[in-house]
């Protein structure tokens, strides 16, 4: 895990110590686990204690993460069942047919508007509000931030605020005040899209970048573009002094909306790495882009189209959703702690978390690294001699402080589990 550029990081120290979540402040010590500095975040399951909604539903409990359908349709009990077994807790967008009963009586919950009659202050599984999608690509800055406004002023108490924006954001061309005010003017939490993997800008000739965080064009499709997101809107969140939860949109098809445009599909292993980069670098929340405009698998319900459909083309990208979001709900009691910065080596992008007696380390190829094996040190402190290796049902043998593993492919991802 990078730590945040140096004025990044003064803006949050500078502030004074001991606010609540939310504040101006991290009002985390200096020192974590292991003797080692912690990496900042906006709090964890507390933060939500802040929003009535949430905190009533349960997103205070350290079990919950937050995975989000982007438009998706729920018209019997099937369905609903079929969407859990998915991974899927919460939606964004719905018909307006949709019964807000079936939400309360599953467990699900919604961000959005009331959308008909059925939802209602009182509807338990209604906790956050979109505030608009994109804004920052339809709009003249000053426009944007009015029509944000606006809309900030019309959200019942006790939802939190939400939004999404375009990469434009995290990039050069948009004065830089106007993406931080974007980012930090009105939102409870934020997100970015850019669909890496399967956006045509990855192989424009000339490539031109001009993202807050580079990205070289040899890079440019791999699971580490997504995790580069997470680390400019970290960067672009912090300059307030306060953060918020960032979320990650993953495209479970394609990205683009035209034919014209249309590169190709993600593969089912690049949406795992993808996910898996962008909670390596702090998203505290994923968001699938459950449409396919453009290419030979179109569709405006992917999810439901595996479900209902034999034989359906992105079967096989809906399957590998379902098996990175599970194992990201089975780690939720350690994702939703703090980070602590160590890096086991500079060819690997790293999260270490320390949970009840044992450290779990998050590993992918960092940008430009190539596939082979690669040795991993552990830091002081953690004397296990033997490393589990989640979801894989492998064990190796620590040797002289460290260990070696096989990353074949730039969207491998390994996570580890030692004894401290």
């Amino acid at each position: 895990m990078k730590k945040l550029p140096a004025l990044a990081l003064a803006a949050l120290l500078a502030v004074l110590p001991g606010c609540t979540v939310g504040e101006k402040t991290t009002a985390d010590p200096a020192t974590g686990a292991l003797g080692l500095e912690l990496v900042p975040w906006e709090g964890g399951p507390e933060y939500w204690k802040q929003f009535a909604k949430a905190d009533a539903a349960g997103w205070d409990e350290p079990e919950f993460f937050p995975i989000v359908a982007w438009y998706n349709g729920v018209s019997s009990q099937q369905e609903v069942d079929f969407d859990k077994a998915l991974g899927i807790n919460t939606y964004i967008g719905m018909p307006e047919n949709f019964d807000a009963a079936w939400l309360d009586a599953n467990g699900m919950f919604w961000i959005g508007g009331a959308i008909n009659e059925t939802f209602t202050e009182q509807t338990p599984s209604w906790v956050g509000y979109i505030l608009d999608d994109e804004v920052d690509g339809r709009f003249e800055p000053a426009a944007g931030r009015k029509h944000l406004a606006d809309i900030a002023a019309t959200v019942p108490d006790g939802l939190f605020k939400y939004a999404n924006f375009t990469y434009m954001v995290l990039e050069n061309d948009l004065p830089v005040r106007d993406s931080e005010r974007y980012v930090n003017d009105f939102t409870d939490v934020v997100s970015v899209d850019k669909y890496w993997y399967t956006i045509p800008h990855c192989s424009n000739e000339p490539y031109r970048d001009v993202s807050l965080v580079p990205i070289a064009q040899p890079e440019c499709r791999t699971a580490s573009s997504y995790g580069r997101t997470m680390q400019a809107l970290r960067q672009r969140d912090a300059e307030d002094g306060k953060l918020q939860p960032l979320w990650q949109f993953v495209e479970n098809m394609g990205g683009t909306d035209s034919e014209a445009s249309f590169s190709g599909n993600i593969y089912p292993e690049q949406l795992r790495g993808a996910v898996m980069n962008s909670i390596i670098h702090e998203a505290r929340g994923i968001l699938y882009f459950n449409q396919s405009l453009a290419g030979d698998c179109r569709g405006s319900n992917v999810f439901r189209l595996a479900q209902v459909t034999a034989g359906y083309c992105g079967t096989e990208q809906v399957d590998a959703a379902r098996v990175v979001n599970n194992q990201i709900h089975q780690l939720a009691p350690v994702l939703n702690t703090q980070s602590l910065d160590f890096q086991s080596n500079e060819s690997i992008d790293s999260m270490l978390k320390v949970v009840d007696g044992y450290a779990y380390f998050f590993t992918m190829l960092a940008p430009g690294a190539a596939p082979g094996s690669y040795p991993m040190s552990l830091p002081d402190g953690v004397d296990g001699k033997e490393v589990e290796v989640l979801f894989e049902e492998r064990q190796l043998r620590v040797s002289d402080g460290s260990w070696s593993d096989n990353f074949e492919h730039e969207y491998s991802y390994h996570i580890y589990k030692v004894k401290l």
